[in-house]
């Protein structure tokens, strides 16, 4: 799946420029996708966003979600994508500082397909996103888009 595009929804803009660099390091043909809250995910992924890349979600490969954002949480961002047939499908993968309980029944509950804890260390930061990137992209299959909507 090398070539498809990872979206990063962090807030942080420390941990935005880490996530950026480690996983273009881990796949140089992914073009990232960087917002900053969780209406701007809802608005890109749902909405008539400009930013949007294609206006299909075919060459989306992975999101990763911050558990705490502002303006819509990630939990609920979560929510949205998985209640969308469009969406479901997609790889989603929350990334936080959180080490709250709560926060990981609450995602698994909700549909993530993952959860981890940033570590606080430069290097394990830089390697937990290469690996994240590393599975994600070359090792997991997701079907396209356009092959969810044509099986319903």
């Amino acid at each position: 799946m090398d070539g498809h595009s990872i979206l990063v929804v962090e807030d942080n803009p420390d941990d935005q420029v880490l996530a950026v660099r480690a996983l273009k390091s881990a796949s140089e043909n992914s073009p990232v996708i960087v917002l900053e809250d969780g209406q701007e995910a809802l608005d890109f992924l749902f909405g008539d966003d400009a930013r949007h890349p294609c206006k299909d979600l075919d060459s989306l490969g992975l999101v990763l979600l911050d558990v705490k954002l502002p303006k819509v949480s990630g939990l609920e961002v979560l929510k949205g994508i998985r209640s969308s047939p469009l969406t479901n499908w997609l790889p989603v993968v929350m990334v936080t500082s959180s080490d709250e309980p709560a926060d990981l029944l609450d995602a698994y509950r909700l549909g993530a397909n993952s959860f981890i804890t940033k570590p606080i260390n430069y290097r394990e930061f830089t390697e937990q996103m290469k690996l994240l990137a590393r599975y994600w992209l070359f090792v997991n299959k997701v079907p396209k888009a356009g092959a969810v909507r044509s099986f319903k």
